[in-house]
């Protein structure tokens, strides 16, 4: 990442949920400030969009779409924090829907600080509801940046990290699941990860090859993977109680319209946990 600027992956997702709305009609994942972020009429996010970028975008819209039903859930329950971890260019925060809703933004300052600008720009209005905390993870612990943004950690949360896992090391992976299983019980977790390329088919690893050689390309490689079984045990272990784990075939079924009965792939999953 360069100073002063979004992550290229950050970037590329972004530009993926706008897409979305243009080339499907938010079918999946309804995000209205998609474009207006980027700068961009739908007609130009899709114009720009990759010919052979369907299964990915599909993929990130409903990502999209699973962490905020689940968000939505905990809201029901009495939860009434949300951090987004790694946000990027989202705009949940800016379409959140209750006003007592308080929403963190934790990513790195060089990165929010091009948001803050690519907000103005866009006459995209900041909520009161809304908490920026910019962490740099060399020099400051995600539970001490939280709590500089006034975050109540007596209280449970939703904890929202899409397209991050994949890049980190499996020690900071768990660094990061070990302070959310702190927390009160009740607080969630919603994450992507992707099974190892050596559990995949030929077809399978050759698909994810190509995109993996694409971020790694833009200096910001995949390097950590999971095998389900053993990734449960790990989060049960620290003290998540319900899990939710959609592979690919599941995710096809909930948000492509694929029937059940359809073969079992590797790729990514969404996964969501419960501390308690």
């Amino acid at each position: 990442m360069q100073s002063g600027q979004p992550s290229r992956t950050a970037l590329g997702a972004a530009a993926h949920r706008a897409a979305h709305q243009a080339l499907e009609n938010g079918r999946i994942f309804r995000d209205p400030l998609a474009a207006q972020i980027l700068g961009l009429s739908e007609a130009d996010v899709a114009a720009q969009a990759r010919p052979d970028g369907k299964g990915l975008r599909l993929f990130i819209a409903a990502r999209s779409r699973f962490a905020e039903d689940a968000a939505a859930r905990a809201y029901d329950r009495g939860v009434r924090q949300l951090v987004v971890l790694g946000a990027g260019l989202d705009t949940f925060a800016y379409r959140n829907p209750h006003a007592d809703l308080v929403v963190f933004e934790v990513d790195h300052p060089a990165t929010q600080a091009w948001k803050r600008a690519r907000l103005a720009e866009a006459a995209i209005a900041i909520p009161p509801s809304m908490r920026f905390a910019p962490v740099d993870f060399e020099r400051v612990g995600l539970a001490d940046g939280l709590a500089e943004a006034g975050f109540d950690a007596t209280a449970p949360a939703v904890f929202v990290w899409l397209g991050v896992v994949p890049y980190l090391t499996e020690p900071a992976v768990f660094a990061t699941l070990t302070v959310i299983a702190g927390l009160p019980a009740g607080t969630e977790v919603v994450f992507t990860y992707s099974d190892p390329p050596s559990a995949m088919s030929p077809r399978e690893r050759a698909g994810r090859n190509a995109t993996a050689a694409r971020v790694a390309a833009a200096g910001e490689p995949w390097i950590t993977h999971f095998h389900p079984g053993p990734l449960h045990a790990r989060l049960r272990k620290l003290g998540f109680r319900e899990i939710e784990d959609l592979g690919p075939a599941e995710v096809a079924i909930l948000y492509f319209g694929a029937r059940p009965g359809a073969p079992d792939r590797k790729g990514g999953h969404l996964i969501r946990a419960r501390v308690g």
